[in-house]
C-alpha cells in the first residue's frame, strides 16, 4: 500500500503543471491506461479467440447435424472441437479479471485514514470541487447543484454514453457471432445466461461508480470507456 501510494503521490507530482489540484485524479487515470497497455496483449488474444469460434460455426453445424439425436454426444464433441482448435469458449473475460486487483488497491488506497502509520495523504487530493477517498453519498449531502456533485453528474453522462455505446456494440457482435446450440435448441451450459447477461454490463458500472471512493470511480470509467474503444477496434 505504500508502495503503491508512493507512486500515485510521484505521478501527480509530475503532472501537478499541467493538471494543478487535480494532478492526483489524472495520475489515477493515467494508472489505468498504463494497466490497460499491460493487459491489451490478451485483449487482443481474446479478440482473436472470438474470431476462432466465429470460423468454428460451420463444423459446429456438422456435428449438430451429425450427432443431433445425442444431446450428450454433440456436447461433448463440441467442447473437444473447442480444445483441439485451442478455442476457450470463455478467454474474452481473462482480461477484465487481471484488472480487479488494480481497482481493489486503488479501493482500499482511498478507503484507509491511515497508510504505513502516517495519515494517508491522498485523501486530501480532489478532481475539481470532489474529494478522491469520498462518495456520491458524500457529495449528496452538499447538493445535486454543489461543486462535488457536479463532477459526479459528470461520470454518471459519461459512463451512462459508454455504457450504451458497448451495449449496441455487444448485441450487433452477438448478433453475427451467435452461439451454436449444443443440441436440441439449447446453448452449451451457462453460455445462453452470459450471452443474456453480457450487454447489460456495462450498465452496472453505474452502480459501482455510485459506491466507491471516487478514486476507484476514475479508475472503472477509464477502463470501462477504454474497453468500448479497444472492443470497437478489436472485433471491427
Amino acid at each position: 500500500m505504500s508502495v503503491f501510494a508512493s507512486l500515485v503521490e510521484h505521478l501527480a507530482d509530475l503532472l501537478q503543471p499541467l493538471c494543478g489540484a487535480s494532478a492526483a485524479a489524472a495520475a489515477i487515470v493515467l494508472f489505468t491506461a498504463l494497466v490497460r497497455l499491460l493487459v491489451h496483449p490478451l485483449s487482443r488474444a481474446a479478440a482473436r479467440g472470438q474470431k476462432a469460434r466465429a470460423a468454428l460455426q460451420p463444423k459446429i453445424a456438422e456435428l449438430r447435424r451429425k450427432h443431433g439425436r445425442n444431446p450428450e454426444r454433440l456436447q461433448k464433441a463440441v467442447l473437444e472441437l473447442h480444445a483441439e482448435e485451442k478455442v476457450s469458449p470463455l478467454a474474452g473475460c481473462l482480461p477484465g479479471m487481471l484488472q480487479i486487483p488494480a481497482f481493489f488497491l486503488l479501493y482500499h488506497l482511498f478507503s484507509s485514514d491511515t497508510i504505513g502509520g502516517e495519515a494517508n495523504a491522498l485523501l486530501g487530493h480532489r478532481l475539481f470541487a470532489a474529494p478522491l477517498g469520498e462518495r456520491w453519498t458524500d457529495a449528496l449531502d452538499g447538493g445535486l447543484l454543489s461543486g462535488a456533485g457536479l463532477v459526479y453528474a459528470g461520470l454518471f453522462v459519461v459512463v451512462a454514453c459508454v455504457a450504451a455505446f458497448s451495449y449496441g456494440l455487444s448485441k450487433r457482435m452477438m448478433a453475427a457471432n451467435p452461439v451454436a446450440p449444443a443440441g436440441d435448441g439449447e446453448q452449451l451450459p451457462g453460455l445462453g445466461a452470459v450471452s443474456r447477461v453480457m450487454p447489460f454490463m456495462s450498465f452496472f458500472t453505474l452502480v459501482t461508480v455510485a459506491v466507491v471512493p471516487l478514486a476507484a470511480a476514475l479508475y472503472v470509467v477509464t477502463s470501462t470507456t477504454w474497453s468500448a474503444v479497444e472492443r470497437a477496434v478489436l472485433y471491427r
